[in-house]
């Protein structure tokens, strides 16, 4: 069974919320939330992503948010615990979601805060 996420969990900032808000506006309504996801790669052997999904799974942590949802499973959680997500516009058509607050990884990869994170599938 899914379990319910908290802001300790995970967090938004207000222009990822306002940005998500209005992606979710846009999608078909199929779209049950967005999904936060690990994979292979990045400067520390994982990299992060977002994609919009249409299932939730029963090993989902789900946090609900105003209009829409955010669903981690469980092995991804344990390395997004306490992560904030932002959106960041850089005015030049350059805008993206990052991942501020990563924890260290144990190999020990080089990096500095939230250069690992990546922006993902939706936007």
């Amino acid at each position: 069974m899914n379990s319910a996420l908290t802001d300790s969990d995970i967090s938004l900032t207000t222009p990822a919320h306002s940005k998500m808000q209005e992606l979710f506006g846009q999608v078909d309504e199929r779209i049950l939330g967005v999904r936060v996801y690990a994979a292979p790669g990045g400067c520390s052997g994982i990299s992060f992503g977002m994609t919009f999904s249409d299932s939730i799974n029963t090993d989902d942590g789900v946090l609900d948010c105003d209009g829409f949802k955010v669903i981690i499973d469980d092995g991804t959680l344990e390395y997004l615990r306490g992560v904030e997500i932002d959106f960041v516009d850089r005015g030049d058509g350059n805008a993206s979601f990052v991942f501020n607050n990563l924890p260290p990884m144990e190999s020990g990869g080089g990096c500095g805060s939230g250069g690992c994170g990546s922006g993902g599938g939706c936007g």
